[in-house]
């Protein structure tokens, strides 16, 4: 591989891909890990759990959240060649039309706007150099997101890192993302993206505001990121969906009631699926066989509920369920999601 940059439980469901088979995702046991990180066609494999399984392969994202059920790994899978290496601490790996970047960075003094600002400035200096500059996703994990009071809370600070880091600002190119909070008490920043080539198309949801149309009430800085984002038809990547909560407009819904909650959220997903299709009819018009889902729950002791609701959907999508903070204390469950 090359060293620089070019620049049971549910079944394992696959990711049909659309058109061309460039890409495909799916949820595999935990044990196919190391088969999977042998395929040269793999380009990240996401794990989960709170126990570290450390390899010095570049693509695997070990993500610390405790999952529901059997442990599961993501894999995403190019059908193309993938190359893949380190540089300047990013690890990165590339299949010729996308690529992924992670970076780890410690909080010093518990100031996870620092923190922040030099991650997402040294993502932006290491996407500026490279062939793939165009940012489509990202992935942000954190320590106790909710922890603080008004403007000192961490994720309000994250808000403001991540802008300040990024330096310049263009609202109509803004990725998609997730921000969860973990729960294991390490200050330990983990930004995991995904870029292109050429740019995507974000999205946003006419069921809610935009996230960086937020009112100040929600921060000094509003959160920047697209509710969604179709990757270029080259890639084979399906629909971005960010992580997507019980919120209407700007304002959380439905305190205190896990179930409508999970329903509202899942409203909201479908209207992301709704307003893609204006742009890319071929995706499938409803959340189902064709999506794969990542589903963040509060409370450890809702998660066999959460996950008895989605596998009673009509037509259930692949998902799992991992125990995690959402970025507001009000807020019991947030899912993000593929879709084709």
């Amino acid at each position: 591989m090359s060293t620089t940059p070019d620049n049971a439980p549910p079944p394992a469901h696959a990711f049909p891909p659309p058109g061309p088979a460039l890409f495909d995702a799916r949820y595999a046991p935990a044990a196919d890990r190391d088969n999977a990180l042998a395929d040269p066609q793999t380009l990240v494999v996401f794990g989960f759990g709170t126990l570290p399984t450390p390899t010095d392969d570049p693509r695997w994202l070990q993500i610390p959240l405790a999952q529901q059920g059997p442990a599961r790994i993501e894999i995403w899978r190019s059908a193309h060649p993938v190359h893949h290496g380190r540089t300047s601490g990013v690890r990165w790996s590339h299949n010729g039309e996308v690529q992924f970047g992670a970076l780890e960075i410690d909080e010093v003094d518990g100031d996870i706007a620092a923190a922040t600002e030099q991650a997402y400035a040294r993502m932006s200096a290491f996407l500026a150099q490279g062939a793939y500059p165009h940012l489509l996703r990202t992935w942000n994990y954190l320590d106790a997101v909710t922890e603080g009071d008004g403007d000192q809370e961490r994720y309000r600070r994250f808000c403001v890192g991540r802008v300040d880091g990024l330096q310049a600002l263009d609202e109509a190119a803004l990725p998609a993302a997730t921000c969860i909070g973990r729960v294991d008490g390490v200050r330990r920043l983990q930004v995991y993206w995904l870029s292109a080539r050429e740019p995507g198309v974000p999205l946003e949801n006419p069921r809610q505001v935009s996230a960086f149309r937020y009112p100040r009430q929600y921060g000094p800085q509003s959160p920047s990121f697209a509710r969604a984002l179709l990757p270029p038809p080259s890639t084979g990547l399906p629909l971005l969906q960010s992580g997507t909560a019980a919120i209407i407009g700007h304002a959380s819904q439905h305190t205190g009631a896990l179930a409508e909650q999970l329903a509202e959220t899942l409203t909201n997903l479908q209207s992301l699926v709704d307003t893609a299709r204006g742009q890319r009819p071929t995706l499938s018009p409803a959340l189902g066989s064709t999506s794969l889902l990542k589903v963040y729950v509060r409370n450890a002791s809702d998660m066999d509920a959460v996950a008895a609701q989605l596998a009673a959907l009509p037509a259930a999508p692949a998902f799992v369920v991992l125990h995690a903070e959402v970025c507001r204390a009000e807020l019991l469950v947030e899912i993000e999601g593929l879709h084709g």
